[in-house]
């Protein structure tokens, strides 16, 4: 079996974070959807491995997707190296993924950062016939970063409205009660003194009105988007 989607995150809770409605719409219209962890969370202050592992199933549960992997790579020590490359380019080949969303290419998280570019690498790398073994040669179609809450980062390529779906995201945020029970931060959302779930909402809330929708999640791609007709161009200017 293949995918049409792989969200690909440094963190168990990252995905659910960043593009949990985008996956859940996707779902919801009949689309394969996988999520590859690239660590245990190991390092988090709070709970364990094993019990974010137990939370992570549950939130894969909430989204609806057909996968969830751990790459198993250290938590707070993710490298892009040959042996990283290899053992993500394996993943790649294995599902073969039309979409890869990747995390910001910047973030506060060093393990962000360089899981972007381990990410592009390998995507780029899975397409090479020659490049390791095993699986056949694959390269997806389109790589997409999640750029929820870098308010420091470019403007977004485009937004989904997760409107519909918000209300399940939040559900599936909720599944990590280790880690965001009383917090007021978390990953890439910076702290305001509310609740993490209402600073999530506002994001969501800001991202939604850049496309006049209640609630939405922000995408950055390198690449230029097309358009052909300039009449189903939607988000009105006034």
């Amino acid at each position: 079996m293949t995918l049409d989607i792989l969200a690909i995150a440094a963190h168990r809770d990252d995905v659910e974070l960043t593009c949990g409605g985008t996956l859940i719409a996707a779902v919801d219209r009949g689309q394969r959807v996988g999520i590859l962890d690239l660590t245990a969370g190991e390092m988090g202050t709070r709970g364990s491995a094993a019990l974010r592992a137990t939370e992570a199933d549950a939130a894969a549960n909430v989204l609806g997707v057909a996968m969830r992997e751990n790459l198993g790579l250290p938590d707070a020590g993710i490298e892009n190296t040959r042996a990283t490359r290899e053992a993500l380019v394996g993943v790649l080949r294995r599902w073969r993924p039309q979409v890869v969303i990747a995390p910001a290419p910047v973030g506060r998280h060093p393990d962000h950062r360089v899981a972007a570019e381990l990410i592009r690498d390998a995507c780029f790398l899975s397409g090479l016939a020659k490049y390791a073994s095993g699986d056949a040669a694959h390269r997806p179609r389109k790589l997409l970063h999640a750029i929820s809450y870098r308010e420091d980062f470019d403007k977004p390529s485009f937004v989904v409205d997760v409107t519909m779906t918000f209300a399940r995201k939040l559900a599936a945020i909720r599944c990590y009660a280790s880690q965001f029970d009383g917090t007021t931060q978390a990953g890439e959302v910076f702290p305001n003194g509310e609740p993490l779930i209402d600073i999530v909402t506002h994001h969501a809330a800001h991202y939604g009105s850049l496309i006049r929708r209640q609630y939405g999640e922000p995408f950055w791609t390198r690449e230029t988007l097309r358009v052909d007709d300039l009449l189903s161009l939607d988000v009105s200017t006034f």
